[in-house]
């Protein structure tokens, strides 16, 4: 099997797995004010970005491109209920940017909700609403989702950058599991979830280039598939990708028979029906995100040479 159609059937069996689980993309209503109603927002959130993802790249199948849509069409209209749960949601915490952060790439893909839309621009207005405590990566995550919504950033962005953990450039084998993540989401962000690689500044871009080989080797042999895929996503917004055959087979050895992906070697699932779906979901949509980039820029080389 050739590298392209290893990678790109991972990202087919991981999008088949998900449709097969959409109702798993649940809200819980009556949740405990304590946990939070809007907890359950961001599998919906996720599930959106990814299948923007899958829809702009164009590199999917026929078959994966209608199951991406019917899942996200069955989030708008059954989980969200046309988006009226998020305008819940804005009412019961009117600060909190949650939301917005779900909506946006719901919008970006045709759906409308206007109550929501004039709530996130009157929040936008609040001193609350840039005073949020927030990590630095997620204040950058902020910033460039208002510049995509039409909003002026409420920080400037390049401080915002400064400010994480990326953008500092420290010791590279100082990266675990938080900073981790920290990483990717900040070239997440930086390159708008890999539709900009041109975001990505030549400074961070040299320095990835040099230790993400490195880290890539160490969460193969970890056996953290999560992580693993987020940083096969950042190899894939690189101006010269890796796309290390090695990883990729290691990664795709680690997806369950019926196309989901465990979070790590050492992790089963286990639990009810609802339990394992938060377990397996995320992963599942790396897997899918991973797949469609390093698919694209996979052909990309092959239209070069």
């Amino acid at each position: 099997m050739t590298a392209t159609r290893l990678v790109h059937e991972v990202g087919q069996r991981a999008v088949e797995w998900l449709h097969t689980h959409r109702d798993g993309f649940r809200l819980e209503p009556d949740a405990d004010p304590a946990t939070g109603f809007l907890e359950r927002f961001k599998p919906v959130g996720e599930l959106a970005l990814i299948c923007k993802v899958l829809f702009r790249e164009g590199v999917s199948g026929s078959r994966q491109a209608a199951m991406a849509r019917a899942l996200i069409d069955h989030a708008w209209r059954e989980t969200l209920d046309g988006g009226r749960m998020l305008v819940r949601g804005q009412r019961i915490e009117p600060a909190s940017p949650v939301p917005f952060e779900v909506y946006l790439p719901f919008k970006e893909l045709g759906y409308s909700q206007p109550e929501l839309e004039g709530a996130v621009r009157l929040n936008h207005r609040l001193g609350s609403w840039a005073a949020l405590e927030v990590t630095p990566v997620r204040r950058l995550g902020l910033c460039a989702f208002e510049r995509r919504f039409g909003l002026t950033p409420s920080a400037d962005p390049a401080e915002a950058l400064a400010r994480t953990w990326l953008g500092r450039r420290p010791e590279p084998w100082t990266v675990e599991g938080h900073t981790a993540y920290a990483v990717t989401h900040t070239v997440f962000h930086l390159t708008d979830w890999g539709e900009r690689p041109e975001g990505l500044p030549r400074d961070i871009a040299a320095y990835l280039a040099e230790w993400l080989p490195v880290w890539l080797d160490d969460w193969l042999d970890l056996g953290r598939w999560d992580l693993l895929g987020e940083l096969l996503v950042v190899d894939a917004c690189l101006p010269s990708p890796v796309l290390d055959e090695r990883v990729w087979e290691g990664f795709a050895a680690a997806q369950l028979p019926d196309g989901s992906v465990p979070a790590a070697s050492d992790q089963e699932p286990r639990g009810e029906a609802g339990e394992v779906f938060d377990q397996l979901y995320h992963p599942t949509l790396v897997a899918a995100f991973a797949s469609v980039l390093a698919t694209g820029r996979s052909l990309e080389r092959l239209s070069a040479a």
